[in-house]
This record gives structure tokens, C-alpha cells and sequence, in this order.
């Protein structure tokens, strides 16, 4: 998967709407104290240690202009990562074990509640209605719920692993331009996949790989780099 076809994402600043998700924004904000060493949102915000988060809720991964994020996030943006619920929730459980070469050094929120609380804060810096479009026409490709509802086998999609590790580092390292996939959200990877099948992504290799895949196949390999540390 050596090139991969980036996303575009436009980070709005201004007017905030809160984007309608679980938690109380009022003890996120509290929550959100721990985050304040390296993260800036509101109003003037600006790029720290970490990115400035205005906007982060329901937004593409990688998304912050003028901030260099690490070679692991910005290879799961171009493969599509969006910021949503329960992306944000498991990033922040334990950020090294969902995203390996992630620079964010945070050793995660334990509890779902505070991961809930912080996400709901940090939702009221985001506008809803202009990231809900955004996120949609990102999508290259069209599939359908029973598509992207397939229960993947994670003992089959290991065992169709061993194509993709011929490029693919299983320790989750980039090596030579080829993106880490371990760790990948399975609806991401289930989209890229398909992607490549309909050849709406410019990779003959992949073009290739995916198109001998059927749905439940996917979703078997989606199943299995999902769980992999």
C-alpha cells in the first residue's frame, strides 16, 4: 500500500455547535485539565506539543494545519481515519496500544467516563452540521450497513494476514513508505479495502489484493489488524 490517496479535510474555526454525543461537557472540562500541558481549544487556540483540538470531534484524523504529526497518525489519516466517538473514546483508553508510533506519550483515560466527559467538552468546539458533510463526501466509496456490519472471524483473518504482511510490519512499524495497519478501526480498513476494489484508490498491487477479497474475507482481516497491539 505504498501510495495511498490522502483526504481532504478543512478545520473550520468560529461559531461551535455542539455535536450531540454522550457525557457531560461541564466535568470534561475538568477532565480536559489533564490534556492542557500539550492540547489548546477555544476561541485563540493554538498548536502546542499536540495539535490545537478545535474541531476535532467528527473531523478527519490529521486534519490540524501547520502541526507535523507522527508518520502512525499521518498513515491512518491518508487511509481515512475519522475522529468520531468511539475512534476518540478508544484513542484515548490507551493512545500507544491503538495508534503504535503515535507521539502522544499520554498514558490514556481509564475510565469510559471520563473518555465519554472529555469527548462530550470536547465536542462543543465542533461544529456539527459542517464535519457531519465533511466526513460523508470523504467517503471514496459507498457501502452498505450489511456490508459494514459483517462480524469479521479473527482466527480466518489471520490466516489471510500473511499476504499483507509480505509489505505490512506486524509490530505496526511504517517501513520504507508501506503505512502500519496495526491497530487499524475495522470500519476504516473495511472502507480502504473496498476502495481498492472498486480501483477508486490508485494502487495496482492493492487493486489487485482487494479484488480477489470477498465481503466476509474483509471484514475477517478488518477483525483481526483491529485487535493487534
Amino acid at each position: 500500500m505504498k501510495t495511498l490517496l490522502s483526504m481532504a479535510a478543512t478545520v473550520l474555526f468560529g461559531v461551535y455547535a455542539s455535536v450531540a454525543v454522550a457525557g457531560d461537557p461541564e466535568k470534561g472540562g475538568k477532565v480536559f485539565k489533564k490534556c492542557k500541558a500539550c492540547h489548546a481549544v477555544g476561541d485563540g487556540a493554538k498548536n502546542k506539543v499536540g495539535p490545537q483540538l478545535n474541531n476535532i470531534v467528527g473531523n478527519a484524523a490529521g486534519a490540524v494545519e501547520g502541526y507535523k504529526y507522527s508518520k502512525a497518525l499521518a498513515a491512518q489519516a491518508d487511509a481515512g481515519l475519522i475522529w468520531d466517538e468511539a475512534a476518540l473514546s478508544e484513542f484515548l483508553k490507551k493512545p500507544k496500544a491503538y495508534m503504535p508510533g503515535t507521539k502522544m506519550s499520554f498514558s490514556g483515560l481509564k475510565k469510559e467516563s471520563d473518555r465519554e466527559n472529555v469527548i462530550a467538552y470536547l465536542a462543543t468546539f465542533s461544529d456539527t452540521d459542517t464535519l457531519a458533510a465533511v466526513a460523508a463526501d470523504e467517503r471514496e466509496v459507498t457501502l452498505s450497513d450489511a456490508t459494514l456490519s459483517i462480524e469479521g472471524d479473527v482466527a480466518y483473518g489471520e490466516y489471510l494476514a500473511s499476504d499483507c504482511q509480505t509489505c505490512h510490519q506486524v509490530s505496526g512499524a511504517s517501513d520504507g513508505g508501506v503505512p502500519a495497519i496495526v491497530g487499524w478501526p475495522r470500519v476504516e480498513f473495511v472502507y480502504a479495502m473496498h476502495a481498492y476494489k472498486q480501483k477508486v484508490r490508485p494502487n495496482p498491487v492493492m487493486q489487485m489484493m482487494a479484488g480477489g477479497l470477498g465481503d466476509e474475507e474483509i471484514a475477517a482481516l478488518a477483525a483481526y489488524f483491529e485487535g493487534l497491539e
